[in-house]
């Protein structure tokens, strides 16, 4: 039991310390950075605000380095933020054709099922107003005959499709 506590112990010690192991600079964009890892090497060393095993400096004498850093190099970073803006706006306009292009796809396939349930409803439709007897299978597997009622059910049920799916076609 004393080994964990000590292991415990020395967990609960270690923890402020990797708290503290931080990085934080300001990059050539200047956009604070927090990490854990150092910066890259392209960003000067007085930009960089805080590493680990080092006291931070005020926050007075920091903020003018940031700001000399972002001054020097205004050109610089409205070119990258620029080419970033075409590279995104290259990626939208891509997807937003994509996305026309699906729904363009999507819209004939619900014409064509339109269209044939369409048909299909308008052949049921000259099958009942012809007269002859119709036969059906019920939930038994039994043959049976639509009688008047019956008939007159199916008759507005395939109208209603007919109302539904025709229309979109037709209009």
């Amino acid at each position: 039991m004393k080994p964990i506590r000590a292991a415990l112990l020395a967990l609960a010690c270690a923890m402020p310390a990797l708290a503290l192991a931080q990085w934080m600079w300001v990059d050539n964009s200047g956009r604070k950075v927090l990490s854990d890892q150092p910066p890259p090497m392209d960003i000067p060393a007085r930009n960089i605000l805080r590493q680990p095993g080092v006291r931070a400096a005020p926050a007075s004498e920091t903020a003018p380095a940031a700001s000399q850093a972002v001054a020097a190099k205004p050109e610089l970073a409205a070119s990258r933020a620029v080419g970033k803006d075409k590279d995104l706006e290259a990626k939208k306009k891509a997807a937003e054709a994509a996305e026309d292009e699906k729904a363009k796809a999507r819209e004939e396939e619900n014409n064509k099922i339109r269209a044939e349930n369409c048909s299909r409803a308008k052949q049921a439709k000259v099958q009942m107003d012809s007269g002859t007897r119709i036969a059906r299978t019920n939930a038994k597997g039994e043959r049976e005959i639509l009688d008047d009622a019956a008939r007159q059910v199916e008759t507005k049920r395939i109208e209603g499709i007919i109302a539904r799916e025709c229309a979109a076609k037709q209009g």
